[in-house]
């Protein structure tokens, strides 16, 4: 589920908020978001988009600046933990640029994790600069429930198309990254998932489907970790009980877990080729939703 209300710096932009029934903080709302949270967060069925429906249809109310940062700092960890090694080399990459020895180019070519870094970063900028060119319009999409229904079909659309393209056994590259990108600016829109168009796409590409998902989940720590720090400032305004915090802390604790889970789960479904197995549910939503509405 991400963040509304503001552009996102780090690659994902538009206007989100996390929502609860009643308004409260029980600990039932606490678990329930923190399912929620990690599970939407990283399988491809959009976030956003179920956000969107979610608020429409059963009236539910905003849960705090502080409750948003403490749930996607469950998922923040939770592809920390489940990319340790990979995220640990690349630090470790990262911090060897600044030694004396071979010049960068040279680096480049021989050293495989500062490539990927550097795709990181391409891949990145895309949504950013969407993000910040077209915000209002972004924003005005996620008070049309119309709107997401569709682009949850597309998003079911996109994910059948997968059963034709199992990915191929081309290494991540300056195009394919680029690609991916492209495709996580169009996932800023609510329906479309960001892991789904991101993954499907690496695929389309020739990426293997595991590269891809691993690539999607890498590239997702910059844009929530962005979304985070933009509204960390804002909990100072908004400060709460230690009754409702412990409560909030619970909901954070269980998006880690869940995020976990929908992590290792879909890089399971993706050593089997099988993305595609989530296109009816996005696509039986979607058209369920254009006739409820």
């Amino acid at each position: 589920m991400a963040l509304r209300g503001q552009t996102l710096a780090a690659g994902r932009a538009g206007q989100y908020t996390l929502w609860m029934m009643g308004g409260a903080v029980t600990l039932l709302n606490s678990i329930l978001l923190g399912i929620v949270q990690g599970l939407t967060e990283f399988l491809p069925v959009s976030s956003s988009g179920h956000l969107v429906l979610f608020s429409h249809f059963l009236g539910v109310e905003d849960a705090g600046i502080t409750f948003e940062v403490l749930l996607h700092f469950g998922t923040i960890l939770a592809v920390l933990v489940a990319f340790r090694r990979d995220i640990g080399q690349l630090l470790t990459t990262f911090f060897g640029l600044f030694r004396s020895g071979k010049s960068l180019s040279e680096r480049y070519r021989e050293q495989s994790d500062l490539r990927l870094l550097v795709y990181i970063i391409i891949a990145t900028l895309p949504a950013v600069v969407i993000g910040v060119i077209f915000k209002d319009a972004i924003e005005a999409a996620f008070d049309h429930p119309r709107f997401v229904a569709w682009a949850l079909i597309f998003t079911g659309l996109l994910l059948g198309l997968t059963r034709l393209s199992s990915g191929g056994k081309k290494e991540l590259n300056f195009v394919n990254t680029l690609v991916m990108g492209l495709a996580q600016a169009l996932a800023i829109l609510p329906g479309i998932s960001r892991s789904g168009s991101t993954i499907s796409f690496g695929l389309f590409s020739g990426v293997r489907g595991e590269q891809a998902a691993r690539f999607s989940f890498l590239l997702s720590i910059p844009a929530v970790l962005g979304a985070t720090i933009l509204k960390v400032g804002e909990m100072a305004s908004a400060p709460v009980g230690s009754g409702r915090l412990g409560l909030m802390i619970i909901g954070a604790i269980v998006s880690f877990f869940t995020g976990w889970l929908a992590i290792e789960a879909m890089l399971r479904i993706l050593r089997r080729g099988k993305l595609y197995w989530f296109a009816p549910y996005c696509l039986l939503v979607g058209i369920l939703m254009l006739f409820v509405l």
